[in-house]
């Protein structure tokens, strides 16, 4: 004869469990950051960002994506139209053609040349450059990428307290 047991209790999952497995999961690595969006042509989207001097990545680029490392762990990922529509929960994101997804990608840089290098940059590889932000203790450029997706590098005085 078998005898039955009661099937173990578990408890429900609590919301602070996901950010404690994600804690134990990092292993003191930092996290790293995709930023995606759609863009209407890969390969002038690659040679947009290669003109910035960001790293392509090979393992994450193809036809389909172009996948540039701005630094560290903080990428950015410019998708096919096509295939960004076919991606699971993207649909109030994409918009019609020519209308970029709303976001803005603020970075830092070490020096205040640095950003005003970027903008340079930007403008000869086809970017539209936008305004000039001085806040004393912050120093910004604002420029778009050729679909018009918003990019916002700044640098930041470290003495400013």
């Amino acid at each position: 004869m078998t005898r039955r047991t009661r099937p173990r209790y578990r408890r429900p999952p609590h919301p602070g469990d996901a950010v404690d497995a994600l804690a134990a999961a990092r292993d003191d690595r930092a996290m790293s950051i995709f930023v995606n969006f759609p863009v209407a042509d890969v390969a002038r989207s690659a040679a947009f960002y290669s003109t910035l001097g960001w790293s392509a990545v090979a393992e994450f680029t193809n036809e389909n994506a172009a996948c540039f490392r701005i630094d560290g762990d903080t990428h950015i990922m410019a998708i096919s139209r096509s295939f960004y529509e076919s991606l699971g929960g993207t649909e109030e994101l994409v918009g019609g053609p020519g209308t970029p997804s709303p976001v803005t990608v603020a970075f830092s840089v070490p020096t205040r040349d640095a950003v005003d290098a970027l903008a340079v940059a930007a403008e000869s590889a086809g970017g539209r450059l936008g305004d000039t932000d001085e806040y004393g203790f912050m120093y910004q450029r604002q420029f778009d990428d050729p679909d018009g997706y918003h990019f916002s590098p700044f640098w930041a005085d470290p003495d400013a307290g």
